[in-house]
């Protein structure tokens, strides 16, 4: 096996070879999965597996091993992406009251018109009336409801 993960080229990122690719690959679907079992899946022995998963770990490819919750099942049945832009000099104030509010789920700071998108998930309309309000009176906001997820959150491309 190979000393590191580096890439001599900084902007390609750290090389995954096949098995580097199959064990994300089998966390991804199950991070629950066993040292043993990925192991038995790759042909290798758990320790060199454990050893390859501490790599990953310390290069930043496994970020971390999470939970997927369904908001439906919590009682979470409508999502909505909510595009925010602050009004002049309320940039700060906005960004601390979207990590503040529990029902903002994900949200990204854009280039662009808009400053933020957010993910947020509502038990019902009326619920997004409560939270768009403590946003609105600093920001200007555009919300979508969410009607299908056509692709959900995914790997990206693994070389």
């Amino acid at each position: 096996m190979r000393n590191d993960l580096k890439n001599e080229n900084t902007n390609e990122g750290p090389v995954l070879d096949g098995i580097d690719r199959r064990l994300v690959e089998m966390l991804d679907a199950n991070a629950r999965t066993t040292t043993a079992d990925l192991a038995r899946q790759v042909g290798m022995s758990a320790p060199s597996v454990a050893d390859r998963l501490r790599r990953l770990e310390e290069s930043g490819v496994l970020r971390a091993y999470t939970v997927d919750l369904d908001p439906v099942a919590l009682g979470y049945t409508l999502q909505a992406v909510v595009r925010i832009r602050p009004l002049p000099g309320q940039l700060r104030h906005v960004e601390g009251l979207i990590q503040e509010i529990p029902e903002f789920v994900e949200c990204d700071k854009v280039t662009g018109d808009d400053c933020f998108i957010a993910r947020v998930v509502l038990r019902s309309i009326s619920h997004l009336d409560g939270i768009l309000e403590r946003v609105t009176e600093f920001a200007e906001t555009n919300t979508a409801i969410v009607k299908a997820h056509t692709v959900r959150r995914r790997l990206p491309p693994l070389r």
